[in-house]
């Protein structure tokens, strides 16, 4: 089967291999001619344009889309609608907002088109490990694309689902993104503890390696977390700032609108944004303000 790829970072890369392996015909666009390249050199077609890629296809088109949220998504769309012929399907799988992946929806399949929202997780270690797919839209586009989805997963039987309608793969990715935050904030903040616990001299790398077998909190994050400590147990040389993708944002929002109860995932969410405030102005006012009422000391530059 063909697939059109558009965005050949490292995770658009490994799919492309992925897919490549598994049997399937990969032609792929990417603004880096490096990596168009080196597309071309595993036994894929790279391209030089979307208009290209849309020439190379020999039936009908799936195209599946990676490319920054937002407007880098409806940019790519609109360049490509006017290549495409009626059935033809276009893969959002990049991290949108579900509410704009409804709205793609419906203003694709209103010139003819089909368009699938695809939640896709496992990263860099997608290629080995296969990627989990969480993806939205109807019936018939979906059943076409399971070929991809089975070859992407990490076997035809696990790893992969139809979610819903479109919007529900995105609106599932996000949160299960959400929840993600709340994971590796709470796995950070115990081994902050083991590291502040100078009485036992703890060794933090040997403490996870333990709890990956039998433990109650045994996971791939974990399994990740393990072998980081393994080749750096004192995080040196990193600097203490979290971005995020945007998706733990709307998995608050989403949350609030439906008034649902979400303390981790939000607390999580905000300590990723205090991470990135140089010379954090709350701290210091909470120490003039402690010092104003209590004569508490302040340490000053």
């Amino acid at each position: 089967m063909q697939l059109g790829l558009i965005g050949l970072g490292k995770m658009g890369g490994n799919m492309a291999e992925r897919l490549r392996l598994g049997g399937h015909q990969v032609i792929g666009f990417d603004f880096s001619k490096e990596a168009v390249d080196k597309l071309t050199a595993s036994g894929n077609v790279g391209v030089t344009s979307l208009e290209e890629l849309t020439r190379k296809f020999t039936g009908r088109k799936a195209i599946w889309i990676m490319v920054p949220s937002g407007q880098p998504v409806d940019d790519t769309i609109a360049e490509l609608i006017p290549h495409l012929a009626p059935g033809d399907i276009l893969i959002d799988g990049g991290n949108s907002n579900y509410k704009d992946s409804q709205r793609r929806h419906k203003e694709v399949t209103a010139q003819g088109f089909q368009f699938v929202d695809v939640g896709t997780s496992g990263g860099v270690w997608g290629l080995k490990e296969g990627y989990s797919l969480m993806f939205g839209g109807d019936k018939e586009p979906v059943e076409y694309l399971t070929p991809i989805f089975e070859t992407l997963a990490p076997s035809k039987d696990t790893g992969w689902g139809h979610m819903g309608p479109a919007g529900s793969g995105h609106f599932v990715k996000m949160v299960h993104n959400g929840i993600e935050y709340g994971m590796m904030q709470a796995f950070a903040e115990g081994f902050a503890i083991f590291e502040a616990k100078k009485e036992f001299n703890l060794d933090l790398a040997q403490i996870a390696e333990v709890w990956r077998y039998g433990s109650v909190v045994r996971s791939w994050l974990l399994d990740l977390t393990a072998d980081a400590l393994k080749h750096n147990p004192k995080l040196e040389g990193l600097e203490p700032y979290v971005a995020d993708s945007g998706e733990g944002r709307w998995t608050v929002f989403e949350a609030i609108d439906l008034n649902v109860s979400a303390p981790i995932i939000t607390e999580s969410l905000i300590r990723r944004i205090r991470s990135r405030e140089e010379n954090n102005f709350t701290d210091r006012a909470l120490s003039i303000m402690r010092n104003a009422f209590g004569g508490h000391a302040v340490k000053k530059d």
